[in-house]
C-alpha cells in the first residue's frame, strides 16, 4: 500500500512540475515530458504490468489536467509503458538505472510515445502531418532524452555503478 501511495505523491509532484516550471524551459516551443523517465523507472524496477498501469493512469491525470484531448496522453503514455516493461529484468535493475542504457530507454519509449500522441494530435491540420509529426516527436525525445542523464546519474551514484556499462 505505502509503494502506491508514494507513487500518487511522486504523480502529483511531477504534474505540478510539469504544468508549472516546466514550460519556462521551453527550447523553441518543444517541452520535455519529465513523466517519461520516470515511468521508465517504474517499469525496469517494477515490470511491466506496474508501469502500463502506472502509465494509463499519470496519462489520464495529465489528460484531466493539461490537454483538450480526453485519453491522448493516457493512451500514448500506455503503450510506451508497454514497451519498456520488455526491458524489466530483475537481475539488472541497478546496472540498467545507472547507465546510458536507461537513457536509450527513455528515448526509445518517448520517441514511441511522442509519435502516438503527435500522429492523433496533428490530425486535421493542414500541411505535411507527416513532417510536424516527426519533427516535434524528435525534439521533444531529444529533450526528453537529455532530462534522463540526471536520474542516470543519480541512479549511478546510489547504486555505485560506472554510467559507461
Amino acid at each position: 500500500m505505502e509503494q502506491y501511495l508514494r507513487t500518487a505523491l511522486v504523480a502529483i509532484l511531477l504534474l505540478l512540475l510539469q504544468t508549472t516550471f516546466i514550460p519556462y524551459v521551453s527550447i523553441w516551443g518543444y517541452l520535455p515530458d519529465i513523466f517519461i523517465p520516470w515511468l521508465i523507472y517504474v517499469a525496469l524496477r517494477r515490470g511491466q504490468i506496474n508501469a502500463t498501469v502506472s502509465g494509463f493512469a499519470v496519462g489520464l491525470l495529465q489528460d484531466l489536467v493539461t490537454t483538450k484531448f480526453l485519453g491522448l496522453a493516457a493512451l500514448s503514455k500506455t503503450v510506451s509503458c508497454f514497451i519498456a516493461g520488455y526491458f524489466f529484468n530483475e537481475n539488472q535493475i541497478e546496472q540498467t538505472l545507472g547507465s546510458y542504457r536507461y537513457v536509450l530507454i527513455v528515448m526509445l519509449c518517448s520517441f514511441i510515445h511522442n509519435v502516438v500522441y503527435f500522429t492523433i494530435f496533428f490530425q486535421g491540420v493542414e500541411g505535411s502531418v507527416l513532417f510536424s509529426m516527426f519533427q516535434a516527436s524528435v525534439a521533444t525525445t531529444l529533450y526528453t532524452g537529455v532530462i534522463s542523464v540526471l536520474p542516470m546519474f543519480g541512479f549511478s551514484q546510489r547504486y555505485h555503478t560506472s554510467w559507461a556499462q
